[in-house]
């Protein structure tokens, strides 16, 4: 018998039929991919209602806002979101590759 590649072990993956699928959080000590890409997303959309925010108050001139502040929320809104749609992406191609190794 061959020994785990990379501390890959019996005690870190289900049996049976997974597939070598890693279990939740409560087995690995992580969090879940699914909780991570959750967070990420409600980052960006929370970043973004900050821009929002900052620009509105801009517009109306209820507080005082400077053309900097502006233009830095509204770029840091503008780079998450880039960010997070190029994440998709990769998780979009590493996907279909896996998908076609099987084929």
């Amino acid at each position: 018998m061959t020994a785990p590649i990379g501390g890959v072990g019996p005690g870190r993956f289900q049996g049976g039929d997974s597939g070598g699928i890693p279990l939740g959080p409560e087995r690995t000590g992580g969090r879940s991919f699914a909780e991570t890409m959750a967070d990420a997303l409600s980052d960006v959309s929370q970043t973004q209602d900050e821009a929002r925010s900052t620009i509105e108050a801009f517009v109306r001139g209820d507080r005082e806002v400077t053309i900097h502040e502006l233009m830095a929320a509204s770029e840091e809104a503008s780079l998450s979101l880039e960010l997070l749609v190029e994440m998709r992406n990769k998780l979009t191609e590493a996907y279909r590759s896996i998908m076609n190794m099987q084929t």
